[in-house]
């Protein structure tokens, strides 16, 4: 039987960058004291003795935040990515900094295939096609190409693109990457840059993090390296691509098509995309089940209860 909560005056404390998600509030509340750091009065005290800050979704973390908090030794994100995070400002505090881990690998490998399915079949388009009664009237809806057989290069051969890389692999898809640096261990083909990867294949799907060696990755030379049946895929986010040249490629016709559920500037999205029906779009769910975010719960409170307890982080991100 698990030990009973902590008293209240026992329970570590633990600042919160932005609301907790219900779910995750009533499963660590019982544990921690959580205390908003935007709310008056009891933020000002917690700020100056909190130990951990636990960053909900993809709040922003600067600079000037971590610097009011002087005795913080580690930042908690509920995400995979800390693009969000400033991680300079963390590592030049010595801060220790997790994440998700794998929570969400799974569910966005099978987003992102389904992506691919939904562009290079036209699923969308032909859905609103039918909706519109225009299968009556107008007849059959144009062919689309098939997905088995496609060359598919995948950009971040980690979690999420190792698990994307085998679905489309019992495809027959033939599968090759582009990473840092080559995987050893990788039974796929490698490309030392991504416009030689995009140029030898026919689907490209993002899944890499967003740093700033990866910011807007994918140019428009990359586009017109994948060619006018091409098809973009992002799972990861917003800002590896050069969102004005997409859009411009999808209307010029550069590329065939994109799967997008990470924009540059969410929640916005560009509204000539709205008018495509080339361009398949979701509002950054790839990642998202009820499952999933069960997972991430158990690591957020696994990082935490090592945390305070002196042990080793499940997840510890590199800095």
């Amino acid at each position: 039987m698990p030990p009973p909560p902590p008293a209240a005056e026992e329970k570590p404390l633990v600042l919160l960058a932005q609301p907790l998600f219900p779910n995750f509030a009533a499963a660590l509340e019982g544990r921690h004291r959580l205390v908003l750091a935007a709310d008056a009065g009891e933020a000002a005290a917690a700020a100056a003795e909190a130990r951990v800050l636990l960053v909900p979704g993809l709040k922003v973390v600067t600079a000037e935040l971590i610097g009011r908090l002087p005795a913080l030794e580690l930042v908690v994100a509920t995400s995979v990515g800390v693009d969000h995070i400033d991680l300079d400002a963390c590592r030049r505090r010595g801060l220790a900094v997790t994440n998700a881990g794998g929570a969400f690998s799974v569910d966005s490998a099978d987003y992102a295939v389904g992506l691919v399915v939904a562009v290079l079949r036209r699923v969308a388009a032909v859905e609103a096609y039918v909706r519109r009664g225009r299968w009556a009237t107008d007849g059959d809806y144009p062919l689309a190409t098939k997905v088995s057989g496609k060359r598919v290069g995948i950009v971040g051969l980690g979690r999420i693109g190792s698990l994307v890389a085998r679905r489309l692999a019992a495809f027959g898809c033939a599968v090759a990457y582009h990473s840092r640096t080559p995987k050893p261990s990788s039974p796929y083909a490698f490309f030392p840059t991504v416009r030689a990867l995009a140029e030898a294949s026919d689907v490209l799907v993002l899944s890499c993090a967003l740093t700033e060696e990866t910011r807007r990755m994918v140019n428009r030379e990359v586009m017109e390296a994948l060619g006018k049946d091409g098809v973009l895929v992002n799972v990861g986010r917003g800002g590896l691509v050069d969102e004005p040249e997409l859009v411009r490629c999808l209307r010029e016709g550069v590329i065939g098509g994109a799967g997008l559920d990470v924009y540059d500037r969410e929640p916005e999205v560009p509204p000539e995309l709205f008018e495509m029906d080339n361009a398949v779009l979701s509002d950054h769910r790839a990642v998202l089940t009820p499952e999933s975010i069960a997972a991430a719960l158990d690591v957020v409170a696994g990082n935490l209860e090592a945390f305070f307890a002196g042990r080793p982080l499940l997840s510890p991100v590199t800095l």
